[in-house]
């Protein structure tokens, strides 16, 4: 472009010193411009797509880093709500088990209880018949108790 900005000068010099210039010598020098315009838009249009395509390329291995990162966020939360799931559930079973084995314990108790206070009340009456046939052989002898 240079070159021909430069024989434009030459050329634009040349025509207002020399009366006998050809006027289709910058009609010739315009065609030149015109074509090197085109190469110029050409080139700029090429380089544009280039930078196109590179933008295009960028964003497409961002959005797979993205994805990628998304998916790993995701397995590791899967990951975590299985493992919370997990703890949870071995918890609910302790307290299960826990529960089972009080209610037994508690059962357990209450055949306890029964069978001591069965014991009291056997003991209780036996005593009280003890009491009674005391009393009637005491009354049957006519003793008196002293008290």
């Amino acid at each position: 472009m240079e070159d021909l900005m430069s024989q434009f000068t030459f050329l634009s010099n040349q025509a207002l010193h020399d009366k006998t210039f050809d006027p289709s010598n910058i009609e010739d020098l315009m065609k030149l411009f015109e074509i090197e315009a085109y190469r110029s838009w050409a080139s700029m249009e090429l380089e544009f797509n280039n930078e196109v395509e590179d933008a295009e390329t960028a964003m497409e291995e961002a959005e797979q880093e993205l994805n990628s990162a998304m998916e790993s966020a995701m397995e590791e939360f899967t990951r975590f709500t299985e493992g919370l799931e997990k703890e949870a559930m071995d918890e609910y079973y302790s307290l299960v088990n826990v529960g089972e084995a009080s209610r037994r314990m508690g059962k357990t108790m209450e055949k306890v209880a029964y069978v001591a206070s069965k014991k009291y009340v056997e003991g209780a009456l036996n005593s009280a018949t003890n009491s009674m046939k005391s009393a009637w052989k005491g009354i049957s002898s006519h003793k008196v108790h002293p008290s």
